[in-house]
């Protein structure tokens, strides 16, 4: 078993399994994911086995005590083939770090990756609840504040007013359909009044929900607008939505702007 210890929040952890689910399918080698048995409830991966509590606290303290092996990719990019002669050659290893990625044998098993985090039916529901009757045009917009104003210097950090810029400028490129705004973020202050008054003709949504609920809404839009995010690059997954990351504010916006989930995918490390 290839016990996979998850780092980071929840979109980084469903990349960082998925790899190495993707590499275990290839090896035919079995794999857990240490995060997703005891938090994030809200996919299908947390109902197979051996996703538990008590599994998770059996390996985690099995490598604390050094009773299996870690495995580490914390280097960077590097040549990892000696820690996966280890993973081969090993029943049972711990797997640890952001740089274990199988570009390849994750699009091989894509359909897979997707189906293990499925969402469950009450998450479904509420976001066919949120969207019920709603046959505009769905942009999802992700706004991550928190700790992007300080990390890479706070370059994927944007204002509102950076953000409806975005927007406006997506509304100009479809003047003849009616859009719905779904936003979804991390700042509990959000100017939420701000956004409304500047989309009078939109419908604008804050969904408020959980982070699996926020998830979900959004890989239900037609196209997606954020910063560099691992949670908007989720979201495009499921169903390979068309997706623009900010990274000039002051970048012209047209319609090839918008990339497919391979795109940012290969280059998200």
């Amino acid at each position: 078993m290839i016990f996979v210890h998850d780092t980071g929040r929840m979109c980084n952890n469903i990349l960082q399994y998925a790899h190495l689910y993707a590499w275990g399918r290839e090896h035919k080698r079995k794999t857990m994911s240490m995060r997703f048995s005891y938090k994030y409830p809200y996919f299908h991966i947390c109902d197979t086995p051996p996703h538990n509590l008590f599994t998770y606290l059996i390996a985690k303290y099995a490598a604390k005590l050094k009773i299996i092996p870690t495995v580490r990719f914390d280097r960077g990019i590097a040549d990892y083939s000696k820690e996966e002669e280890l993973m081969l050659s090993k029943n049972n290893v711990y797997v640890t770090g952001w740089y274990a990625y199988w570009y390849d044998l994750f699009l091989k098993y894509k359909e897979e990756i997707i189906s293990l985090f499925t969402f469950h039916q009450e998450i479904e529901k509420r976001v066919s609840e949120i969207m019920e009757n709603d046959d505009n045009l769905k942009l999802g917009i992700h706004i991550r504040r928190g700790d992007y104003a300080t990390f890479e210097g706070g370059r994927n950090y944007f204002s509102d007013e950076q953000y409806m810029t975005f927007i406006q400028s997506f509304l100009n490129l479809y003047p003849d359909r009616k859009v719905s705004i779904y936003i979804c973020g991390n700042d509990p202050e959000l100017n939420k009044d701000y956004y409304i008054h500047c989309l009078p003709n939109s419908n604008v949504v804050f969904p408020c929900g959980s982070p699996g609920e926020d998830l979900c809404l959004l890989s239900h839009c037609d196209y997606l607008i954020g910063a560099r995010s691992t949670f908007s690059l989720v979201a495009s997954l499921y169903r390979d939505i068309p997706i623009y990351w900010i990274e000039d504010p002051l970048a012209k916006f047209t319609k090839e702007s918008f990339r497919d989930f391979e795109y940012y995918f290969k280059d998200i490390h």
